[in-house]
């Protein structure tokens, strides 16, 4: 009887040393991916922070402002952003968390270019697509300033600089992040997605 209650009280040990050592290595796995995250995160913020440098210059765009026209258009961080390539700071910046929904429209043309729809949180402080609504009117061009190599976005109709597109989004989406300026674009709220499409197909219709 006593070798019965040693016995039972071995597997109970046995049992509770498992499930301890189970829980450490689990909060082992969780830290180390917390930080991997967050190491990913820091990455994907230090690549969206600098400004780009490529040249829009040749490129012949169907809308076109003099440089008069572009400032009393825009606010000094939207001259800044589209036509400078700058970058605004993270998370302070109008659209990072913005939830509702609508349609995100070039600043610079009124362009339609992304959907509430295809936005997500990356964590790094700056509105990110996973997708544009129409790839052609997302121009990209190769951006290789500060020994990085980063693919530069801009809209296709009247060449205001939007941001990068960076090939760590989410995968059950396509696997892309467009990290897009909140001062490139101007959000317009809508009612429902019915209203959205609605939206699009007017602007389309009206070219």
């Amino acid at each position: 009887m006593i070798h019965k209650y040693i016995g039972a009280a071995l597997l109970f040990f046995v049992l509770f040393c498992t499930l301890l050592l189970a829980n450490i290595h689990t909060k082992d796995i969780s830290t180390s991916y917390m930080s991997s995250k967050n190491l990913e995160i820091a990455e994907c913020a230090s690549a969206c922070a600098l400004p780009s440098h490529v040249d829009l210059s040749g490129d012949s765009f169907p809308v076109k402002r003099t440089e008069k026209q572009w400032r009393e258009r825009l606010s000094p961080l939207a001259y800044s952003v589209t036509r400078e390539q700058g970058t605004e700071r993270p998370f302070s910046n109008a659209y990072h968390d913005n939830k509702a929904i609508g349609i995100y429209n070039c600043v610079g043309c009124n362009t339609p270019l992304f959907l509430s729809a295809d936005k997500f949180d990356s964590g790094t402080g700056w509105p990110s697509f996973s997708r544009p609504i129409d790839p052609r009117t997302l121009g990209e061009k190769r951006d290789i300033s500060y020994g990085m190599q980063r693919i530069e976005v801009h809209c296709k109709v009247c060449g205001a600089h939007q941001g990068h597109v960076f090939q760590d989004g989410p995968s059950d989406r396509g696997g892309l992040r467009y990290c897009i300026n909140s001062a490139s674009l101007l959000f317009e709220p809508l009612n429902d997605l019915d209203e959205v499409r609605a939206k699009v197909i007017a602007w389309y219709a009206a070219k």
